[in-house]
Order: structure tokens, then C-alpha cells, then sequence
């Protein structure tokens, strides 16, 4: 049956999703989506989960948890408690994961009320429903499902990303575009993190995290990097295993009891890791290892490995006390913090504040992106061809601004909920042009002062959380972009490393290096972003290299 509204014709079957939880800020994520007569819950990263156990029965028919991060997992365990008999689904690497945030409640290594699904192998619920998981890069085990719901008149698709990367990290392969391309999904839901930002390709990132670790320890710094236990601080000590700038110094890598589990369960699951990793393995150590430099090894009791000792690179769980790593006041330190601290430690936090008050401590911050960036989270977009689009996870600034770029609102129906709302996913036969988000505007004065020109803005501006980022270093940078004047902040890593701004590595694979970009276009017309204009470092899965510009 049909439901006629004007031109269009719309599925009856009951589809729609509400959100518990929509990852804005540090909520956590946790939706529902409604398919026909079932009910997903699509992670469980809520703190408080009084919504979820308010009813006598289940709130869902199945759990699907994409991956092990405290943000989309920490509702788990207790949801099993209140409910043993619900089934959760997720992936063989996640389900060893996942004990990291309950070590008091769970056996080491033990989760047998997960059930683990197999990489892109269909899975029926019943006679009308499948799943199944791809890979979504991110972080080991991280998952994407597809869910497909057969009726007499069509199969509905809906894709959940849970958090994703396209770029290869050094211990996860990133989500393959190419193997999801004309997926065409009803309902594509995905994380949009880090808004329409864009960065730098990823070896880009982990050669200047390195130079700048690699300056600190010439200058006989200490160089502190709090992670959280499971995923970033993997990849960095990897990077500080392998990269040629530490291979074989005579360096010592100090790891916190939090990450070195994380650390030994990676090495339980080797077989599931990229080929290069496994490669890896065989000749050395991927952790643990005090005979080959630069040695790495567990610390027991901070402040003894300090005093007396040349300078080291500790690894540290971003919860801990910082504080106890930094008594000894003969030591000069590097304090490392990721460049978006949203995830992690808060800039403002009184612990920094102290922190920030020896003067033996200089605190900087890099970057090393988890998720995508605005780039890639487009370039899926219109490689799936979704009708409907909702953007969870991260900023709700940067979720409108992702859904306010005129290239999605003309093609897709782009959702941005906040936390309670239900959306209603109506699946019609052509197109229907959603109502654009507004953005918000700022009115401020331009003023000429003899040789300078002064630009005075509202303080309200100031209330926005990404104040602080432009605010962080007092330089600005301005630029026509047609005829408007773009204005940006400059932040410590973009000073630090303002030498590699006006340079593209020739070894990267860009939109700037390849046969088919020409006067600022793409002209690929197996590419997504064919007919658009495009930045010199972009990227696509379609590049072909333009060897004269070599």
C-alpha cells in the first residue's frame, strides 16, 4: 500500500529512528531505529541508562554495538544485566575488546553474552531481516552494518557507519568506499565528528607528530601523550616502533597499565590485523620488547622512572593523575594532547590548569584524526546515494554545518537530531527538498585605522565552544574566497608546522597530482566529485597519477 502526498508516493512501512543519545559533545551515542516490526538499538554509550530500563520488557528486539569505544559501549553490560536474554551483535575483535571497561564485573578476554558476526556474511533474523557488518576502519573491529528488510513489495536498506575513517591507520585498514559503492541504502546513518573541517593526509599527520616528538627528545624533553586505553595510543606507539626517525634509537617508551591491556590483547588477535602489521610482527615485537630500541615497556610506579633517567616517551591513560608524572622538577616535559580535546581531555580542566603552572612543562597539542574528516564524509555520502541522511556524533555546530553544505541539502534528505528526537524516515519515489538549517550569523564593525584594519565582533561570539580554538594562539589568518573574506584561526600545530602549509608532499596521492583534475575540477566522470570543484590535496578511490607533475 501507498500513501499519497502530492506528487510524491510514500512506503507505508513503519520506518524511523529515535535518538537516545546523539554523541553531541560527550553523551554518548544510542539510537533506535524502527524497521518495519523491528527494533535496533544501535549502540549503547549511555551514561545514564534510565531511559533504556524505565520499561518491563526490552527496549529493543536486538543491540548492535560498531565498536569498542567508551562512548558507544559503556551502556552494555548493564543493559545484558537487566535484560540476558536481548541479543548483541558486534564483531569478533570488538567482543575481546569490549571486557577493557569492565576488568571488576568480567573475566579478562571473556564476553560470552556477545554475539560475533563475520565480515560481510549475512546474518537472517527471521524470515525477513539480515544484517550484516563491513569493516569501518577507525579502530580494530569497528563496524559498519547494513540492515535489509525484505516485503512483499521491496527490500528497505538501512546502513549504520558507527564511527568511520576512509585513511589507512597504522594498525586498521580504512572503510573501503569502492566495496560500498551503489549500496544505495534508504537510510544512511553516520557520524559526521569532525564537521566540514579538512586535514591534511594521514602520513602528513603521523610524520610531523613524530618531528615534533622527535625535537622534544633532542632537546631532552620528557614528552607525555595521554590517550584513552583503547585505540590512539596503540597507533602511536606502533608509529614510534617503525617509523624510520626512532628506528633503532636508544630511546626508552614507558606504557601505563590501562593501554599495556589494550596493548596485549592486540597481540592475541594478530591474525585479524593488516597483512603489513602481521609482516611486521614477524621480525620484531609489536610492543613489548626491551631488547630491540627503541625499547618499550609497562611502568609500575610513575615517578621512578624519572629521576636520573635520559629523556623517555610515556603513554599514559588520559584519565590518570597527570600530575604524578611530573614531581620530579629537574625534568623538562612535552605535554602532547590530541588537537580536537573534545574527545578526550577537556583544554579547561582544573588538572590542566595545574599542569600548566610548573614552569618545566610546555603543553602543545597535534594531530592524528580518528574519524573522517569533511572530505571523506561527503565523498561516502555520494558514493552510497542515500535518501535519507543523519549526521549523530561530535559537535552539534559542526553536524548543521556538515548539513547545511548546498552539495548534500540538493541531493539528500539530511537529518541532524538532538538527544529525545524521533525522526521520521518516510521513503518516497523522488526526492523531496528538506528545509536547510540556519546558520547562525555574527554582525560586527570593520574599521580602518591608518596601515591596519580592525575587525570588532559581538563577545557572544565567544560563547560558541569552538571559541577557543580560534582564540587559542591570537593570530588570525584572512582570504578571498570569491568575493567573501574568510576568516580562520591559527592554532599552535598549524604555527608549529607552517613551514609544510604551503607544500604538497610529492608523495601523496591528490586530487592535485592527478590526470583528471584540471582548473580546479574533477573531470573523472567515475568519480563523485566529477563536474566539482575541488582542493589541490583532495583525494578519491578513482585516482589515476598524472606522472608529468612528478
Amino acid at each position: 500500500m501507498k500513501i499519497s502526498q502530492g506528487k510524491t508516493s510514500f512506503s507505508s512501512l513503519p520506518l524511523s529512528c529515535f535518538v537516545y543519545a546523539a554523541g553531541h559533545e560527550d553523551e554518548g551515542v544510542c539510537l533506535l531505529l524502527r524497521i518495519g516490526k523491528y527494533r535496533i538499538l544501535l549502540d549503547c554509550g549511555l551514561k545514564n541508562l534510565s531511559a533504556l530500563l524505565e520499561l518491563e520488557q526490552p527496549p529493543a528486539d536486538l543491540v548492535f554495538c560498531s565498536h569498542a569505544h567508551d562512548d558507544h559501549c559503556r551502556g552494555l553490560l548493564k543493559l545484558h544485566q537487566t535484560y540476558p536474554n536481548l541479543p548483541i551483535y558486534t564483531s569478533e575483535v570488538t567482543a575481546k575488546l569490549l571486557p577493557c571497561h569492565w576488568m571488576s564485573e568480567s573475566k579478562k578476554g571473556e564476553l560470552d553474552w556477545c554475539q560475533t558476526l563475520t565480515w560481510r556474511s549475512p546474518l537472517k533474523i527471521g524470515t525477513d531481516l539480515q544484517i550484516q557488518i563491513v569493516p569501518a576502519g577507525h579502530l580494530p573491529g569497528a563496524a559498519a552494518i547494513i540492515i535489509t528488510h525484505a516485503t512483499p513489495d521491496r527490500s528497505y536498506k538501512v546502513m549504520y557507519t558507527g564511527d568511520f575513517s576512509v585513511s589507512n591507520f597504522q594498525l586498521v585498514e580504512g572503510m573501503s568506499i569502492e566495496n560500498l559503492r551503489g549500496l544505495a541504502p534508504d537510510v544512511l546513518i553516520l557520524e559526521g565528528s569532525y564537521g566540514t573541517l579538512r586535514h591534511p593526509h594521514r602520513r602528513l599527520q603521523e610524520k610531523q607528530l613524530m618531528e615534533r616528538i622527535n625535537r622534544a627528545i633532542e632537546a631532552e624533553k620528557n614528552v607525555l601523550l595521554p590517550v584513552p586505553p583503547i585505540g590512539l595510543g596503540q597507533e602511536i606507539l606502533k608509529l614510534l616502533r617503525s617509523h624510520h626517525q626512532f628506528t633503532g634509537r636508544d630511546l626508552d617508551i614507558w606504557v601505563d597499565d590501562a593501554v599495556a591491556l589494550t596493548c596485549d590483547i592486540y597481540l592475541g588477535l594478530l591474525a585479524q590485523f593488516p597483512e603489513s602489521v602481521q609482516n611486521f610482527a614477524k621480525h620484531q615485537s609489536l610492543f613489548w620488547d626491551e631488547r630491540i630500541c627503541p625499547r618499550m615497556s609497562r611502568i609500575n610506579h610513575p615517578n621512578s622512572f624519572i629521576a636520573g633517567k635520559k629523556p623517555g616517551v610515556f603513554l599514559v591513560n588520559y584519565r590518570s593523575n597527570l600530575w604524578q608524572y611530573l614531581t620530579d622538577k629537574t625534568a623538562e616535559w612535552l605535554v602532547l594532547l590530541p588537537e580536537h580535546p573534545q574527545e578526550y581531555i577537556h583544554p579547561d580542566s582544573p588538572e590542566l590548569e595545574l599542569v600548566r603552572s610548573l614552569s618545566s612543562v610546555t603543553i602543545e597539542t597535534y594531530l592524528l584524526a580518528e574519524h573522517s574528516d569533511g572530505r571523506n564524509t561527503t565523498q561516502l555520502i555520494h558514493n552510497l546515494r542515500p535518501q535519507h541522511v543523519i549526521l549523530v556524533h561530535g559537535s552539534l555546530n559542526y553536524l548543521l554545518e556538515l548539513a547545511s553544505l548546498e552539495e548534500l541539502r540538493n541531493r539528500y534528505q539530511i537529518h541532524s537530531p538532538a538527544q529525545g528526537i524521533l525522526v521520521e524516515l518516510p521513503i518516497g519515489d523522488r526526492f523531496v527538498q528538506p528545509q536547510a538549517p540556519q546558520p547562525i550569523y555574527y554582525e560586527g564593525e570593520l574599521n580602518e585605522a591608518g596601515s591596519a584594519i580592525a575587525i570588532v565582533l559581538p563577545d557572544n561570539i565567544s560563547d560558541d565552544s569552538r571559541w577557543k580554538n580560534i582564540a587559542d594562539t591570537g593570530i588570525i589568518q584572512a582570504r578571498w574566497q570569491g568575493n567573501e573574506l574568510v576568516i580562520k584561526g591559527v592554532s599552535q600545530r598549524e604555527l608549529l608546522n607552517s613551514h609544510n602549509q604551503a607544500r604538497i608532499s610529492s608523495d601523496l596521492d591528490c586530487c592535485n597530482r592527478c590526470i583528471h583534475y584540471n582548473n580546479q575540477r574533477c573531470w573523472n566522470q567515475f568519480s563523485p566529485l566529477y563536474g566539482f570543484k575541488v582542493v589541490p590535496e583532495g583525494y578519491c578511490p578513482v585516482f589515476e597519477a598524472n606522472h608529468e607533475t612528478d
